[in-house]
């Protein structure tokens, strides 16, 4: 079980990851891979709300204000969770020794969310097969989601570097 102290570092570590794939989309977006930001998850999830939970096309739907905030508060909601399941996969010593095969494994593996959950409901279909190039958009998820296991991992390293 998780102690007050290990949540609070699972949420640094949560939070630190997100923060870190983030500035990966950025420097993507400024090299002329579009990143425009998580308003459409804002948008499924404000629409969850209303009892709708699939979509012929997310960016089609109604929009819903406050949908951008609700979207990136999602998105780091999300990775404190991931955080919480990676640090209860190998146990809470990964706290102690933190090492990057683990949340290297673990980031890749959280691409099933996405691929098999939210592209599907917002319309992209299973694994983005309903893009106009799914294979470009595999890729990039799949890499977006490696940057952010490298972020677990790094930001596990800080943490111990704040603590000592």
């Amino acid at each position: 079980m998780l102690s007050f102290n290990d949540l609070g570092r699972v949420m640094f570590i949560g939070v630190g990851a997100t923060a870190v794939m983030d500035a990966w989309l950025l420097t993507l977006d400024r090299t002329g891979q579009p990143f425009s930001g998580f308003g459409l998850i804002g948008r499924w999830i404000g629409h969850m709300a209303r009892g709708r939970f699939v979509h012929a096309s997310i960016a089609r739907a109604e929009r819903l204000r406050g949908e951008s905030a609700l979207g990136w508060a999602t998105h780091y909601a999300v990775g404190v969770i991931y955080a919480g399941l990676l640090v209860l996969t190998p146990g809470l010593h990964w706290l102690e020794r933190p090492a990057l095969w683990p949340a290297l494994v673990f980031g890749l593996l959280t691409v099933v969310a996405p691929f098999c959950l939210m592209q599907p409901a917002m319309g992209a279909g299973f694994a983005a097969a309903r893009t106009p190039r799914p294979g470009a958009n595999r890729l990039r998820s799949l890499g977006n989601h490696i940057v952010f296991g490298a972020g677990l991992y790094l930001s596990a390293l800080a943490l111990e570097g704040i603590r000592s």
